[in-house]
């Protein structure tokens, strides 16, 4: 039967107050990711700190084969205007009815990611940027800035883990159309960026979360302007992390949003959800099949989600 997700560990934002967070952001710390840096620390020179604060190898290894074998488990957070909203799983392929945060400081809010910084599959914390270029990193235990810079960037998510390491990493898109990996060291600080290439201006949305091909590797999808969905599979190798893009079919422009979801359906594997023009929401099913990585749209939300700027 299918584990119904961690409703405590999910609730990252939910449990913050705006004094709280006002508090915890206050300046930065020395050696903080900004966005664009030069490439100081190298990644090399923090692997001992990446180990102080990831998993020991062997937990590791566990939690990544956990999360390989039954999905990647997350809720889906909703933002209209400066409200927060989540939804989650309801283990039928769909959702609950949707919680409200008393919280209403997310007007400057651009980008939201989901972190699972031990690889079990469920969210431990978030990373968020705002409109003026900051990122901050949200846990349990609160929030703190991580770094500035970041309005460079026209689109940022988490695909997961793309490096290798225990953390999830951060892919960011820059108006030149150069895509960059920040690796995640588990504790929601980066690295230094490193670039995967150029190219990526074509798509219009670029998503994924976690598996899709079933070889527990990472992978994204991108769509471009025709309309074309394409998949890039992850090769765990920071260096190069993803093999030559391929084609997963036309059409996708009936939606104006496309987010890389986690495992939705329990099935052990992930999924995507795509909002289309008239604001209703659908499933695509992950097979675990590179050459047919979706199975057929299953409608999960009939009308009411176009109030949402951001679903992440």
């Amino acid at each position: 039967m299918a584990r119904a997700i961690s409703r405590t560990r999910g609730r990252i934002l939910s449990r913050l107050t705006v004094a709280a967070l006002a508090a915890a952001l206050v300046g930065t710390t020395a050696g903080a990711a900004q966005a664009g840096e030069p490439p100081q620390p190298s990644f090399k020179e923090r692997t001992a700190e990446l180990k102080a604060v990831s998993p020991a190898p062997q937990q590791a290894a566990r939690g990544v084969a956990r999360a390989a074998e039954q999905g990647v488990r997350q809720e889906l957070y909703a933002f209209a205007g400066p409200q927060f909203y989540w939804y989650t799983p309801n283990g039928k392929g769909g959702y609950q009815a949707r919680d409200t945060a008393n919280n209403t400081s997310w007007g400057s809010l651009k980008f939201l990611t989901h972190t699972d910084r031990d690889s079990d599959g469920y969210t431990d914390g978030i990373w968020e940027w705002h409109q003026e270029g900051s990122l901050y990193y949200q846990d349990d235990l609160g929030g703190r800035r991580v770094g500035g810079g970041w309005q460079i960037y026209n689109q940022i998510f988490s695909p997961g883990n793309l490096g290798g390491a225990a953390g999830y990493d951060v892919l960011a898109r820059d108006s030149d159309g150069v895509l960059w990996l920040y690796l995640g060291y588990g504790d929601g600080n980066l690295t230094a960026r490193s670039k995967v290439g150029g190219g990526w201006g074509q798509y219009t949305q670029i998503t994924g979360r976690g598996d899709i091909t079933g070889d527990a590797k990472a992978d994204i999808v991108a769509r471009d302007r025709s309309g074309t969905l394409w998949l890039y599979q992850g090769t765990g190798d920071r260096n190069a992390p993803f093999k030559a893009r391929t084609p997963i079919g036309g059409g996708w422009n009936t939606y104006n949003t496309i987010v890389g979801t986690g495992d939705l359906d329990f099935d052990g594997v992930t999924d995507l959800i795509a909002r289309d023009t008239k604001g209703a929401l659908w499933r695509y099913s992950g097979t675990g099949n590179p050459t047919t990585p979706y199975n057929q749209r299953v409608l999960i939300g009939t009308s009411g989600w176009n109030i949402y700027r951001i679903l992440a």
